[in-house]
């Protein structure tokens, strides 16, 4: 037979999850909790199986208790867990990048195996994770007794297990922020300094995109410091003053990206050149 699961939060991660779990056969889905009966059996709908339930104490003892839960409510969703008496030799993960499994230290006192289990992609369309997370890297940690369940259950549905320092969580997770959110951030700067200097938005997007999507593929194909050009990479401080005085002139937050990247990117020129 296999473990039964509860799920805690069912929004985009824990539906996509719960629905890659029970087509996989991995899990048996029982109950799902969410904020109201009514997104509970919408998340039961998407998924396909288990029983939508309306209060933490209708939830039924379960093998496996995945909290997909926003990361401020983990703490408080594993305290309220830990007065249930059926938790021994349970495991208990959460799915969140920015906190470590020892945020279910309280689930662990009541006897039961914690871990963390982090996708690494978006989870803005659930229907699309789920027909495309086969390779999807997960970064987990936790106790082993948890792991030696949760990481073949995840490869099962097509996840890569990649191990992380619990103790380096908040720094991992701010690498996926610099990955994801802050490219996001460093292009919008581009796309409106072109408007900036005249260019219709629909073209600056043109503009962009290619020196985006090569700059990309170098880093990943030649490394950071081979895939850097450019003035800074050039060593052309008189190009980069000017451009500084001329963004910050333009848009003062703007401008302070600017020096904050431009500091950084010395930094990876010197390693560029064999600097120290």
């Amino acid at each position: 037979m296999t473990p039964t699961l509860n799920i805690v939060g069912a929004g985009h991660v824990g539906r996509a999850l719960g629905r890659l779990f029970d087509q996989h056969g991995v899990f048996t889905l029982q109950d799902v909790l969410t904020r109201s009966q009514a997104s509970a059996q919408a998340a039961v709908d998407f998924i396909g199986a288990g029983r939508a339930v309306e209060t933490p104490d209708a939830l039924r003892p379960a093998a496996v208790w995945m909290l997909a839960v926003l990361d401020d409510r983990i703490g408080e969703v594993a305290r309220q867990l830990a007065a249930r008496s059926d938790l021994q030799d349970a495991v208990v993960f959460h799915c969140s990048g920015a906190k470590a499994s020892a945020e279910l230290d309280p689930v662990r006192a009541a006897g039961a195996f914690v871990a963390s289990v982090h996708p690494v992609r978006s989870f803005a369309d659930p229907q699309q994770v789920t027909a495309s997370f086969d390779g999807t890297f997960c970064g987990v940690e936790g106790d082993p007794q948890a792991l030696a369940l949760l990481t073949p259950a995840f490869e099962a549905i097509g996840a890569r297990p990649v191990a992380i320092d619990a103790a380096a969580k908040t720094v991992y997770h701010a690498a996926s922020v610099f990955a994801s959110n802050y490219l996001t951030t460093v292009l919008d700067a581009a796309l409106r300094a072109y408007q900036a200097a005249g260019i219709p938005f629909d073209v600056a997007r043109e503009l962009a995109r290619p020196l985006a999507s090569e700059t990309l593929a170098n880093v990943f194909r030649l490394g950071p410091e081979t895939a850097l050009s450019g003035p800074i990479a050039r060593g052309d401080t008189a190009t980069v003053a000017r451009q500084q005085t001329a963004v910050t002139g333009w848009d003062t937050a703007t401008g302070a990206l600017y020096e904050a990247l431009a500091t950084a990117t010395w930094d990876l020129a010197r390693r560029k050149h064999g600097e120290q």
